[in-house]
Parts: structure tokens; C-alpha cells; sequence
């Protein structure tokens, strides 16, 4: 049996019926907020799990499995080595219980709670955030695999999990994937100030056209639940021209004062910054994701290590949008025609220095 036949499918959370939007949790609305916004999880001061069924779910999401204890023995080490780094970095004498006593596992509750150890516990979460990115990036650099092949393990985690959702009946109206050909990753770095293809971040985009502009946001709840850790989410890269944050803020309140929340009221959402090359009516729901993927889905678990990383990660792209916006954004100055001509236009002028040029220089 090969490699690629013998391959586990991970630990991912079993996927569930998509919530309605009274149904979300405090947590959905977060990861939510993270996810269109573009913040950053360092500069948080506070998690939202409620029990260990939530934080055992972000654990899967995270290839975490919380039933293995070499897993769970790997989540300890982490922990050890951010307490250490809080120590020898800035002198830091972290309590106990959250340096060792209580279970790295349960920081994350205890980061959820009121309580005297809440902002150590978020402290120690946040290294342990940064040293577990860099391990699994270290990881890629010592194992010889191609792109080719981390790209098509990465559509095959989530054309399961989006064919799973589509069954259990989430509205899911389109779903497609692409790979951006060399020639449009050279045209989008001319076209671009910075040149470095390490900020090409869509290398591999997914695209969810959902049936109404209502089910944008518990679908949206349904991937940060089921295939998207909100902790691995690109800071600065997530344009959202769709959903209202007014509605995730007033959710958010009416969860902490205990009343029920309703679905919002379709609101223009706050304009922010889009691609220049896009047309002026385009919109759309953007964001980048590092997804963590297990490792032994790229190798032979004979070459697996202690010393490497059980989980490496793969920067993918995500579109979301209703139908009725995702045809109005294939017409017109929208389109991806026009847009094309647009940024070919800016690449032809920074080859040849200014507009008077032409292309026989």
C-alpha cells in the first residue's frame, strides 16, 4: 500500500448540522469577528470557551487530537517552552498553575474564566501560539516535499470537510478551488510594491458562493468551527465588504448579558480597503489562513520524527459571498476580465517607467 492510499484523514472535528444564527456561542461570534476583521490574536486579552467539548473541538481544528497522550505530551512541551522563553526573556515568574500545575489543555478555559490566573493563562497561550507556528514551519524545511503535493493534500482536507458540510445541509450554493499559475504570480508581483513572492498568499484559493447574503455569517461560524483555527488567520490580510461588524458586536452583547440573539438586519457594512485592481462595485468576503496540516500526510511515518513538528502548515485563501453578489461581481468593470486588464496596465507601466513608453523599448 502506498504513502498516499495509507493516509489518515486527521482529527478534525466531527462536522455537525450548521448552526442557525441563534445558536451561535460566544466563541462562534469571535472567531467570526477575527476572521473578517484581520486582528490578531496576540492582542487579545481573553478566549470564549465555555466547556471542554469547545476547547477539545479547537484542538482538532488545530490537529490537536485530545485523546492521544503523545499529542496531548506534545501540547506540555510547548507549553514548557514558553514558560521558559517568559523566564529567560523578560524575567517573568509565571504562577504555577499555569507554568505546570493544571493541564495545558485546560489553559485554555482558564484563559476563558474570570479569575486571578486568566491573563497568564492568555500570556502563556500566546507564546505557545508562536513557538507551535514556528516549530510546524521549521518542520517544512527539513522534509523534502514538493508544493504540489502539500497543495493537494490541503484541497483534499477541505473538499472533505466543505462535502460534509454541503450533506449535513449547510447552504453551501458553489465551491471551487484554484491554484494561481506562475505567469499570475510573476504578473501580481510587477504589479505589486512589494516583490517578494513569500506575500503571495494565494497561491491556493478556495471560493464559497452561499445562497443568501442571511447565510453568510453562520456559514462563515461553520468553517471557523469545523476546518478554520481563527488562531492561524493572517493578521492584515482579511477584506470584508459584506458582513456588518455592527451585528457581531451587538451579538457578542446580548450573549454576555444572557439574552437570545436575532439575526441582524442586512446593513451596509464599513468600507475598508480593497485590491485597486478590483472594480468599484466588487465585493466580497476575503481572508487568508495558515491551515495546519498533519504531517504524516505528507511523509512515511517511517521518517517521522519526536524531534519534527506533527503538524506543518500551508498558506490558503478564502472567498465567501452570497449568490446574488458573487454575479454581480463576473459582470462589468467588476469582472475578472476587467480586472486583469487593470493590473496588466500597471505592470506595463512600471516596466517601461511611466505612461509615455511603449512596449518596444
Amino acid at each position: 500500500m502506498s504513502v498516499r492510499e495509507s493516509r489518515p484523514t486527521g482529527v478534525l472535528p466531527a462536522v455537525s448540522v450548521p448552526p442557525a444564527f441563534a445558536d451561535l456561542s460566544l466563541a462562534d461570534i469571535e472567531a467570526v469577528r477575527i476572521l473578517v476583521s484581520g486582528d490578531s490574536v496576540i492582542d487579545w486579552h481573553a478566549l470564549s470557551f465555555q466547556d471542554h467539548a469547545e476547547v477539545d473541538r479547537f484542538l482538532r481544528l488545530n490537529e490537536f487530537d485530545p485523546d492521544s497522550p503523545d499529542e496531548m505530551a506534545r501540547l506540555e512541551e510547548i507549553r514548557l517552552d514558553a514558560v521558559e522563553y517568559l523566564s529567560r526573556a523578560f524575567n517573568m515568574v509565571i504562577p504555577d498553575d499555569v507554568a505546570e500545575t493544571v493541564a495545558a489543555r485546560d489553559l485554555l478555559l482558564m484563559a476563558s474564566r474570570h479569575g486571578p490566573h486568566q491573563r497568564w493563562a492568555c500570556v502563556v497561550l500566546k507564546v505557545m501560539h508562536i513557538i507551535h507556528h514556528l516549530n510546524g514551519r521549521a518542520t517544512m524545511l527539513k522534509v523534502s516535499v514538493s508544493d504540489d503535493f502539500i497543495f493537494r493534500e490541503v484541497e483534499l482536507k477541505v473538499m472533505q470537510v466543505v462535502e460534509q458540510l454541503r450533506a449535513s445541509g449547510a447552504p453551501i450554493a458553489e465551491f471551487e478551488w484554484s491554484r494561481k499559475p506562475l505567469d499570475s504570480q510573476i504578473t501580481k508581483l510587477l504589479a505589486k510594491r512589494s516583490t517578494l513572492a513569500a506575500n503571495i498568499y494565494d497561491k491556493l484559493r478556495f471560493r464559497l458562493i452561499v445562497s443568501r447574503r442571511e447565510d453568510l455569517l453562520p456559514t462563515l461560524a461553520t468553517l471557523v468551527r469545523q476546518l478554520i483555527p481563527f488562531n492561524y488567520v493572517v493578521p492584515g490580510e482579511s477584506v470584508n465588504q459584506l458582513v456588518d461588524l455592527s451585528s457581531l458586536e451587538q451579538a457578542t452583547e446580548a450573549i454576555r448579558a444572557g439574552r437570545s440573539i436575532t439575526q441582524p438586519r442586512r446593513s451596509k457594512p464599513k468600507q475598508v480597503p480593497i485590491n485597486e485592481f478590483s472594480g468599484a462595485e466588487y465585493r466580497i468576503v476575503n481572508f487568508v489562513a495558515d491551515l495546519p496540516l498533519r504531517l504524516e500526510r505528507l511523509i512515511p511515518k517511517s521518517e517521522l520524527s519526536p524531534q519534527l513538528s506533527h503538524v506543518v502548515f500551508a498558506l490558503t485563501e478564502f472567498q465567501v459571498a452570497d449568490k446574488a453578489t458573487a454575479l454581480q461581481n463576473e459582470t462589468g468593470d467588476c469582472s475578472h476580465e476587467a480586472y486583469k486588464a487593470r493590473q496588466h496596465q500597471r505592470v506595463k507601466q512600471r516596466l517601461f517607467l511611466h505612461d509615455g513608453e511603449t512596449e518596444q523599448g
